[in-house]
C-alpha cells in the first residue's frame, strides 16, 4: 500500500536487523552534515550523497567506507523517522536504546554462499530486506538509465534481471493529476520485485524518493502507490515482525506502529519516472505494470482515506491501551502472587490445627473414679478390677462354671461394690 521512503536504499542486499548499542557514537547530525533544524529533504539529500560516497560496492578496498556507510545509514534511520528523531533530541541516545533502532546491514559483498544463507532466512520469516545496488542508483542520477513510456490506462509486461531496473516515464495531465494517479505491479510468477519512484534531480538525473516492496497476495505478487491528495500511508511489516521477536505480547500494541506515511502524496501533471527493481538473488523477476487514473476509483479513494483515518485514532488508542493494560497485567501479577502465599498459610494454619486437636485424642489414658479398682489397660483403656470376677485371682469361677450356677453367686455377683465399702453378703 502507497510507497515507502527510501531508507538506506544503495545497498544490492541487506538485512533488517535491532542495531545493538554502538560504542562512542556520533551525533547523528554531525554524521550527515546537516542542523538540527534541517528539514526532511535536506537530511535525506545529504543521505544519499554519503551512501553512495562510502557504499561498499564502490568501496571494496577500503574498509573504512563499510564502516561510515553503516554509520551513515544508522544515523538517517533515526533522522528520517519524525518519532525517532523527536526522542533523540529530547533524550538522546538512550531513548532510541530503550526503543530499538531498525537498520539495514549491507551484504551486497558477501559472497553466494551468504547470499543463499540470507534467502533461506528470508524464507524462515526472518525479515530480510534487500535494497537498492549503487550501480543502478548511480546510473539514474547520472541519467544514463533507458526509460520506455507508460501511457495513462496502459501496462507493459517484461522480465527484469535480478540486482537491475527497467524504468518507464509516466506523462499525466492536469485533470488526471487533479483526480489522483495510481501505479501498480502484479506477478502472476509471483516474482519479488519492488516498485521504485525517481524524482528530478538537479544535475538532470532521477534520484530515488519512494519504494515498495512487493507482497503475496493470494497467487499473485504486487505492489502499489497511490498519489490521491490526501496522505497515503504505507505498512512496514518489518516492524511487527521484529517486536513479535522481542515480545510476542507486545507484537499485538507494536502491530499498527508500522503504519507510516509516505513522502509523496501527490503528482503534479507532467512526465514523472518510475522503476520495476528485481529484488531477487537468483532470478529475474517477471511483472506486469499498469499507470491508472484513480477517477474510476473514486468510492475505493474515499473509504481508503476514512480507514486509514479509522486506525491511527486506534493506533493512538492502543498506546494508551498498552500503558493500562501493563499497570493491570502488573497488579494481577501481584495479587496472583498474593494468592498463592495466602493459600500457603491457610494450608499451614489448617496443618498446625489439626496437629494439636490429635494431640487430645491419639495415645492418651483416661482416668476414671479412684482407689485400687481401677488400672490402665495396655490399650490405653480402662481396666477395672471386679471382686469375685476373673480378675480376682482368688476366685476364678465364673456363674456358669461347669454348668451349674446358684442364686447366692448370682446375688452377690450383681450386688458388686464398686465404690469398694465393705458390707457383709
Amino acid at each position: 500500500m502507497g510507497g515507502s521512503k527510501t531508507e538506506g536504499g544503495t545497498s544490492s542486499s541487506s538485512t533488517t536487523a535491532t542495531v545493538p548499542v554502538i560504542a562512542n557514537r556520533r551525533d547523528p547530525y554531525e554524521v550527515l552534515s546537516v542542523s538540527k533544524d534541517s528539514s526532511d529533504q535536506e537530511i535525506k539529500s545529504a543521505y544519499r550523497k554519503l551512501a553512495l560516497k562510502y557504499h561498499p560496492d564502490k568501496n571494496a578496498s577500503n574498509p573504512e567506507a563499510s564502516e561510515l556507510f553503516k554509520e551513515v545509514a544508522y544515523s538517517y534511520s533515526i533522522l528520517s523517522d519524525p518519532e525517532k528523531r523527536r526522542q533523540y533530541d529530547s533524550s538522546g541516545f538512550e531513548a532510541i536504546d530503550a526503543e530499538g533502532v531498525d537498520m539495514e546491514i549491507d551484504l551486497s559483498n558477501l559472497g553466494t554462499v551468504n547470499t543463499m544463507f540470507a534467502a533461506l532466512f528470508s524464507k524462515l520469516g526472518v525479515p530480510i530486506k534487500t535494497t537498492i545496488s549503487a550501480n543502478v542508483l548511480e546510473e539514474a542520477l547520472n541519467g544514463t538509465v533507458t526509460v520506455r513510456p507508460l501511457p495513462i490506462g496502459s501496462s507493459v509486461t517484461g522480465k527484469v534481471e535480478k540486482q537491475c531496473a527497467h524504468f518507464f516515464s509516466v506523462t499525466i495531465s492536469d485533470e488526471q493529476a487533479k483526480s489522483g494517479i495510481v501505479i501498480r505491479v502484479t506477478s502472476t510468477a509471483q516474482s519479488k520485485f519492488k516498485l521504485l519512484y525517481f524524482e528530478q534531480d538537479n544535475g538532470g538525473g532521477y534520484s530515488l524518493a519512494l519504494q515498495e516492496d512487493s507482497e503475496k497476495t493470494g497467487k499473485v505478487t504486487s505492489a502499489g502507490m497511490y498519489f490521491l491528495h490526501f496522505q497515503v500511508y504505507r505498512m512496514d511489516s518489518t516492524v511487527n515482525a521484529l517486536a513479535m521477536a522481542k515480545d510476542p505480547e507486545a507484537a499485538f500494541f507494536k502491530r499498527l506502529e508500522g503504519l507510516q506515511p509516505c513522502e509523496v502524496s501527490e503528482l503534479r501533471s507532467g512526465t514523472h519516472i518510475f522503476a520495476v527493481y528485481g529484488d531477487n538473488f537468483f532470478k529475474t523477476a517477471s511483472y506486469t505494470i499498469e499507470a491508472i487514473c484513480a477517477t474510476t476509483y473514486e468510492d475505493s479513494t474515499h473509504k481508503l482515506k476514512d480507514i486509514e483515518q479509522q486506525i491511527l485514532r486506534k493506533r493512538t488508542e492502543l498506546r494508551q491501551f498498552e500503558t493500562e493494560y501493563r499497570q493491570a497485567l502488573a497488579r494481577f501479577q501481584e495479587v496472583t502472587n498474593r494468592y498463592g502465599q495466602e493459600k500457603q498459610n491457610v494450608d499451614e494454619l489448617l496443618k498446625q490445627r489439626d496437629s494439636i486437636q490429635s494431640s487430645f485424642t491419639v495415645g492418651r489414658s483416661v482416668v476414671v473414679g479412684s482407689g485400687s479398682n481401677t488400672q490402665p489397660s495396655s490399650n490405653g483403656g480402662i481396666h477395672t478390677k471386679i471382686p469375685g470376677g476373673s480378675g480376682d485371682g482368688e476366685n476364678n469361677n465364673s456363674p456358669n462354671e461347669e454348668g451349674t450356677s446358684d442364686s447366692k453367686s448370682k446375688k452377690k455377683w450383681f450386688n458388686l461394690n464398686l465404690k469398694g465399702d465393705k458390707k457383709a453378703t
